[in-house]
């Protein structure tokens, strides 16, 4: 038997993916701070965050980003089950753990942040494309990494076109529309 932080409450991930700069972290903040001022229990788990603790000792083969996806995965799955709405903000380049992720998990809506490349080259503050196209980083989704397409999110944001509270309207929107809020 399953006890919950959230008696009566539903839990659930959405898996924020996207390429870098895409705004998954802007629209997933917003989002949490919507349903924390409303008394829902929300839970954020970024990439920047994660890779500080969780998954320090990762670097960004194809190997430690798939590692990296399955420890996040186990974080969401415990949260989810006990009635948190889990927040997550990963590119998760590869449609093999996302899948991965929704089976673990379960309750799971996978949100695609949809930003063409070129939009996020102009977004990049920090100037990471610009070392990647210069070949100083290796293995930088979306130029030297891949980065796959989800099929059939249960969402999509386009980023480029919405502003971040039509974005974040969206995202509400879809969770009371299937009863989590």
């Amino acid at each position: 038997m399953t006890t919950t932080c959230c008696p009566g409450r539903k839990g659930v991930t959405l898996w924020f993916t996207g390429l870098p700069c895409s705004g998954k972290s802007a629209v997933a903040d917003r989002v949490a701070d919507i349903l924390k001022s409303k008394g829902f229990y929300a839970e954020r788990l970024d990439g920047d965050n994660v890779r500080q603790d969780l998954t320090r000792d990762l670097g960004f083969s194809k190997k430690d980003r798939d590692e990296n996806i399955r420890r996040v995965t186990f974080v969401a799955k415990l949260l989810t089950r006990n009635g948190v709405v889990v927040l997550t903000s990963f590119i998760s380049p590869y449609k093999e753990m996302r899948s991965h992720a929704r089976t673990q998990i379960g309750s799971f809506l996978e949100v695609y942040v949809k930003c063409p490349i070129e939009v996020c080259i102009e977004r990049d503050i920090k100037g990471m494309y610009k070392k990647a196209m210069k070949g100083e980083i290796k293995e930088f989704t979306g130029v030297s990494d891949p980065y796959e397409e989800p099929e059939n999110p249960e969402l999509v944001l386009e980023t480029d076109k919405e502003t971040l509270d039509e974005s974040v309207g969206k995202v509400l929107a879809k969770l009371e529309e299937l009863g989590f809020i």
